[in-house]
């Protein structure tokens, strides 16, 4: 006889009100927090949540926790496996199958026309303990290249920390990339470049272009955002989604994740950040010809 696992049955409106207090505690900005908390429990109140599916819960806590600044961190996550109790585990464990099957966030590797290498980084900037081996040895490989194309067109995100070191090989001396904000106005944290990176850089001053689209989001904007105001590169292809503030996850059912910003990035250049207008690209074009368009004009620089 063949066994199966039925779900772990869902409360939804325990975990309702689970989110609310989560979300009034730790969202980056008090007023909308308290706002968002209110609206959920009238939500609730009113049955807007009965459901005993996970999955719609999590569409319409979603669309609730957007309604109000249009966050994209702000989310309620369905995951069809699983997932730990921990807070942040949930992220990680998706986040773990993602970098086992991508070669570490490194997919692509190769060297095109005149001496021009692209480098891809996707589906995700992962943490810096998992991804550290392969994108030293994949930016040391390319460091040589005359011009480089960074390819984060599929990239939907990670670890900021994996930002500062990816741009300690595309930058000459430390350099400051940006600073945390917490929910009371305080500084949390400033990234900046590591003053060593493991094999060879490719520096500061060859020409690079950084590939974005419509998918691009949160840590792939942030290091498209840090290379632009940095004067450092040149953005091609499409404006990305908008989603500039660091979250902190929850688990508040076994197949549901909270996604919650808890501070909000200041960059030292522009004195802000890429919240929900994105990151816009210096050249813009359709994310499919974005390629080829970066290749002509290192092509044509180099030349």
């Amino acid at each position: 006889m063949n066994s199966t696992t039925s779900p772990p049955a869902l409360d939804a409106l325990a975990v309702v009100e689970t989110i609310a207090d989560l979300v009034r505690e730790n969202y980056v900005f008090p007023d909308e927090a308290r706002q968002l908390a209110e609206l959920l429990r009238r939500r609730s109140a009113e049955g807007s949540y009965r459901s005993e599916s996970a999955e719609e819960l999590a569409d319409a806590v979603t669309a609730d926790l957007r309604s109000v600044n249009g966050d994209l961190h702000l989310a309620l996550k369905h995951h069809a496996v699983p997932v730990p109790p921990e807070q942040g585990a949930a992220v990680l464990a998706a986040m773990r199958r993602e970098f086992d099957t991508s070669l570490g966030g490194v997919p692509r590797v190769e060297l095109l026309d005149g001496g021009v290498a692209v480098l891809e980084i996707g589906p995700k900037t992962f943490p810096l303990d998992w991804a550290a081996q392969p994108l030293a040895a994949a930016l040391s490989l390319v460091a040589p290249a005359r011009a480089l194309i960074l390819d984060l067109r599929r990239n939907a995100g990670g670890d900021p920390n994996t930002v500062a070191f990816i741009c300690g090989y595309l930058l000459d001396g430390r350099t400051h990339l940006n600073t945390m904000v917490s929910r009371q106005g305080e500084v949390a944290a400033q990234s900046w470049t590591p003053p060593f990176v493991p094999g060879a850089r490719f520096g500061g001053s060859k020409p690079l272009y950084v590939l974005t689209s419509g998918t691009t989001f949160s840590a792939g904007e942030e290091l498209a955002y840090d290379l632009q105001q940095l004067g450092r590169a040149e953005v091609v292809g499409e404006a990305t989604r908008g989603g500039a503030h660091p979250r902190e996850g929850w688990t508040v059912h076994p197949n549901l994740e909270l996604s919650v910003p808890v501070a909000r990035a200041v960059n030292p250049v522009s004195g802000t950040n890429w919240e929900g207008t994105g990151v816009r690209p210096d050249v813009p074009c359709d994310a499919e010809a974005a390629l080829d368009r970066a290749l002509g004009l290192a092509v044509a620089r180099l030349a």
